[in-house]
């Protein structure tokens, strides 16, 4: 797979969209904000850029130490800037920043303490809608994107950014680069373009970014590529993040997708409907810990891999794995295994049912070192573990241990030459192969 390199400004043509927006949290006393119909604000400039009007409020605002409190209405707006310690509060009955010409609606630097409050953005934007940049501790709530491209984007920024709604970006819906640590949870994402989240750096480094309880749905692969469009979560090159507790839906491609990232940790996620594989650690990465989720749907269910390239030290304990595809739409090279391993990886006490394939592979022809299997119960697939056994040169070592294996299948535990069986019970062949070591599995045909 290849990866786009991230970039600081992210443009892609857009489609116009509003949201209804939510209610109101945190409303401030009258007295306590700036109304910008005070500085010529309108409900009557249809079709007008009212962003001047906005703008002298939000200023006024921070000269007087108050908030803007923005009235009910549609309002064409572009490239509003904030100053440190603002409050913007949308209005309960529904505040709509559109953005004028494509342009952006908030260009956000290097401020902090702001807040944005129940607001809903729409528009054709080609960039983004909300564009952070250097930004620290800003926090989004309850707030609604819809159309345009990317909803955020931000560089080098910390947000919090919870409760809000996205749907319909022609690309994303939060594009993360190189941040300083963003809180991302409980917020609504459906029917994008490319991915539902990317947290990216680009080169290796620390971000710790988390994302968690997120409901996201309906993302594509409009961009093409194998693998660097249609996640739901997609982090690359970014170390310490967490994804955990989200609910990831009818993705083109990888429900959680970390690509050479350092210690993440992917737990309690339910993973429906993949196209490509349901949990991927791909390349350089090391240190991923995989645990408790569900994968029901997709054709591989879960993929540690690319020993070639580092990739390498991984857990993967608890998982539900299910209703494997015989094959994926997106990708012909993608085999239907329940789970895949190849380096210094432990899988263990993960339930596997309905795989059209083997229930749980470890390594590909030489592309194999020191991973444990065991504990795992396996039921209604049609290998249940295979194992790379190519001799020349031979594998690294291989424990298989304590597994429950039930039918129907066809055979239980088998030695793989590349994707040829050349053992049918390595059970029985194991001393042929002095890096194997298979003890204790039960395996029930019925």
């Amino acid at each position: 797979m290849s990866i786009l390199r991230p970039t600081r400004r992210l443009v892609v043509a857009g489609l116009a969209s509003a949201l209804a927006a939510p209610a109101l949290v945190g409303r401030a006393a009258a007295d306590d904000v700036v109304n910008p119909y005070d500085f010529g604000l309108s409900n009557e400039s249809q079709g007008m850029d009212q962003s001047a009007a906005i703008q002298a409020a939000i200023d006024a605002a921070a000269t007087s130490g108050k908030d803007v409190r923005l009235p009910s209405g549609e309002y064409l707006v572009r490239e509003l800037t904030l100053p440190s310690k603002i409050r913007i509060i949308g209005s309960a009955r529904g505040t709509y920043l559109d953005s004028f010409d494509g342009a952006p609606v908030f260009r956000i630097g290097t401020v902090s303490g702001i807040v944005l409050d129940g607001i809903s953005f729409g528009g054709a934007v080609t960039e983004a809608h909300i564009i952070l940049d250097g930004t620290e501790t800003i926090t989004l709530r309850d707030c609604a994107f819809g159309g345009g491209s990317v909803a955020i984007s931000a560089w080098q920024a910390s947000a919090t950014i919870e409760n809000c709604s996205f749907a319909e970006l022609t690309d994303a819906a939060i594009h993360s680069v190189n941040s300083r640590g963003m809180l991302i949870r409980g917020n609504r994402i459906s029917g994008c373009g490319n991915a539902g989240i990317r947290i990216w750096r680009d080169a290796s480094g620390h971000d710790g970014s988390i994302v968690t309880g997120n409901i996201i749905s309906r993302i594509d692969w409009t961009g093409g590529g194998n693998g660097q469009n249609g996640n739901g979560v997609n982090v690359y090159q970014a170390d310490s993040v967490i994804v955990a507790d989200n609910v990831i839906s009818d993705c083109a491609f990888t429900a959680v997708r970390v690509n050479a990232g350092r210690n993440s940790q992917i737990r309690g996620n339910t993973c429906l409907n993949s196209g490509e594989v349901g949990i991927f650690s791909e390349f350089g990465f090391s240190g991923s810990v995989i645990a408790n989720n569900i994968v029901d749907g997709a054709a591989t269910g879960i993929d540690i891999t690319n020993l070639d390239t580092g990739g390498h030290v991984a857990t993967c304990t608890g998982n539900i794995v299910r209703n494997i595809t015989a094959a994926s739409a997106v990708n012909p090279d993608t085999r239907p295994v329940g789970i895949y391993a190849e380096a210094e990886t432990v899988v263990a006490s993960n339930t596997i049912e309905n795989v059209p394939g083997v229930g749980i592979v470890a390594g590909n022809g030489t592309f194999l070192r020191n991973v444990v299997i065991s504990d795992n119960v396996l039921y209604a697939v049609t290998i249940g573990i295979g194992v790379s056994v190519v001799r020349d040169p031979s594998p690294g070592a291989v424990s298989v241990t304590g597994n429950l294996i039930g039918g129907p299948l066809q055979h239980g535990i088998v030695g793989l030459e590349w994707e040829t069986i050349a053992s049918d019970d390595l059970a029985r062949d194991a001393a042929s192969y002095p890096h194997v070591t298979i003890a204790n599995n039960t395996i029930a045909r019925t």
